[in-house]
């Protein structure tokens, strides 16, 4: 392989960066402003990320110089086997001369293994587990807010030799989505139409508000004429209870009916006034189509580094408990046993938070 010429700004002369973040969405979304400076600021390199193949669709009008690889870690390249192979692949097909590992998990370890043992350099994200730890233990927290993922994931690629800076501006920049992409689920908003997205739903129990909460912003939100609210979500479970909601109050839509793919609700959020989200992938979705969102924590807490691009802190809703943050993720059990950190929040002080965007 030939060797690349340094440049002051590129001093290992990479040309061809391997990328790999494989999942969650949210963390998944996270990478579009860090990836998409990443590629304006080197033009002349070729980023080629690797994910899940459900999830380069999030990356809607990417630069020329992205490259989005779906790979099936599950089947097709299960295991150490299939993480050889897919290096293998990989290098026949693209020249590689570096390796970011956003993911930091057994198969990208891997991966990072085969390329130090050819030669290839390797940067991988800090994802500052000890420093969590101290935030979400019981006793003795640490109450400091860490840096977030974004800024986690651009010292990777400072480490490699290409610091950045932020050339996002939204995955429309300063405009919307063509209308028509999401024709199919409602007409386009008529003048003095207001639009709500709500995302009542997250993986874990302690980063879900209580449904019976919701369903009374939901209810004084349809009180008003002028506003539209569309429902987002996923599984036969919140299918069912979206459902449920959209039937009861007038002009609320469900867009767990049916699988639009993130092009379609991607165009749709560029819409939307305002969204009301748990600290779950929605919340990152609308951010990465500059739109402000209402976010709710209970369990976990911005201070863990999640917080939306660009999002306020003055839209965040939260208690102010000793015992929060108890979990990076929210999957631990709640000490007290009552999820008190979500119940306690009252459905009022959500819809104070959104009141500005739909007057």
């Amino acid at each position: 392989m030939p060797q690349n010429k340094p440049t002051p700004t590129n001093p290992r002369g990479l040309r061809h960066l391997l990328v790999a973040r494989f999942s969650a969405i949210g963390d998944v979304a996270m990478t579009v402003p860090v990836l998409y400076s990443a590629c304006r600021c080197y033009p002349d390199v070729t980023f080629h990320l690797i994910t899940r193949p459900t999830m380069t669709s999030i990356f809607v009008n990417p630069p020329a110089n992205l490259n989005l690889i779906g790979v099936d870690v599950k089947k097709e390249y299960a295991g150490l086997k299939g993480m050889r192979r897919l290096f293998k692949e990989l290098r026949r097909d693209y020249p590689i001369d570096g390796f970011i590992d956003l993911h930091a998990v057994l198969r990208t370890f891997a991966l990072g293994a085969l390329c130090t043992l050819h030669g290839i350099p390797v940067s991988r994200i800090n994802k500052g587990r000890g420093n969590k730890r101290a935030l979400t233990r019981r006793r003795n927290k640490v109450m400091l807010p860490l840096i977030s993922s974004r800024a986690r994931y651009r010292e990777a690629f400072y480490r490699i030799g290409l610091p950045l800076t932020e050339r996002f501006n939204g995955l429309y920049g300063n405009d919307k989505a063509p209308a028509e992409l999401f024709a199919g689920i409602t007409p386009p908003k008529t003048d003095g139409e207001r639009w709500v997205g709500i995302a009542p739903f997250a993986k874990h129990r302690g980063k879900i508000y209580p449904l019976e909460l919701m369903e009374q912003v939901i209810a004084k939100l349809s009180d008003n004429p002028k506003v539209k609210i569309f429902l987002f979500g996923g599984g036969e479970d919140e299918r069912k209870k979206l459902a449920q909601w959209a039937a009861a109050y007038p002009r609320v839509t469900s867009l767990a009916e049916k699988r639009h793919g993130f092009p379609v609700e991607l165009a749709l959020l560029s819409h939307i006034d305002v969204m009301l989200s748990m600290d779950s992938a929605n919340m990152h979705l609308a951010s990465i189509v500059n739109i402000p969102v209402v976010s709710v924590w209970g369990a976990t807490h911005p201070y863990c580094g999640f917080k939306g691009w660009r999002q306020s802190e003055a839209n965040t809703v939260q208690l102010p408990m000793t015992c929060r943050p108890c979990s990076v993720f929210g999957s631990k059990p709640c000490h007290r046993g009552d999820y008190y950190c979500l119940g306690g929040i009252q459905p009022s002080a959500i819809l104070a938070k959104m009141q500005p965007y739909i007057e």
